[in-house]
């Protein structure tokens, strides 16, 4: 298994909110203990909110918000973009000012978060093209606004989905949608979309499809842990 798809693997179990012991991390992914702790660091040097340490477990919060501000999922985008554009430019002061940026929001992120992301904005491997996924999350937003199914390219495979709701992970956008393919939910990476076409047809919520049975699924998996 590539590091990039372990990490997301241990994402989707860290998200249900529980403690999970190191141990139990490792046996899932089948790795060592050691690399677990470098994967855990990884993570949470990457933005993706990890409380907990070694000996005691781990678990991932959704904590999105900077104090006095609620932030929205597309401020959050927008905070984001902007912070890696200007980040990359070839102006050094600009770039400088910046990382100064990313510094002071590091500072006052919610305090429940045990190891604050260093740079925001600024993605680090595995997922340092994070910021391919900024070009679809207009058409991805827009298609889940508008009910409209996705015709979407990945590792040249393309397949038809409904795009249900996105989420934000640390710098990391994934997509929760019904595959008609695989006829299951699937969480995409974003950044691993190569090709995206919004379809004319529309969808409706049906049995079994819907984002209530996704978050009924989720809730299950989570009382069974």
């Amino acid at each position: 298994m590539r590091r990039a798809d372990r990490l997301m693997e241990l994402i989707q179990i860290l998200r249900d909110g529980t403690l999970h012991k190191a141990a139990d991390l490792a046996a899932a992914t089948d790795v060592s203990l050691r690399t677990i702790y470098r994967d855990m660091d990884t993570l949470a040097a990457s933005g993706v909110p990890i409380e907990g340490e070694r000996g005691i477990g781990y678990r991932v919060t959704a904590a999105i918000t900077l104090p006095p501000l609620n932030l929205t999922m597309t401020e959050v985008e927008a905070l984001h973009l902007g912070l890696s554009a200007v980040g990359q430019s070839g102006d050094r002061e600009l770039s400088a000012a910046a990382a100064a940026l990313s510094a002071k929001l590091d500072a006052v992120m919610p305090e429940d978060r045990t190891r604050a992301p260093r740079g925001y904005g600024f993605a680090i491997y595995p997922f340092a093209d994070a910021a391919r996924s900024f070009q679809h999350l207009p058409t991805i937003r827009q298609a889940i606004r508008t009910r409209q199914k996705l015709e979407i390219t990945k590792a040249n495979l393309t397949r038809t989905v409904r795009p249900l709701q996105l989420d934000y992970w640390g710098r990391l956008w994934t997509c929760v949608v019904w595959c008609e393919k695989s006829k299951d939910f699937e969480e995409l990476r974003v950044d691993e979309v190569t090709g995206l076409r919004i379809l004319p047809s529309l969808f409706v919520d049906e049995p079994g499809k819907a984002l209530s049975d996704f978050n009924r699924r989720q809730d299950l998996r989570r009382v069974g842990n």
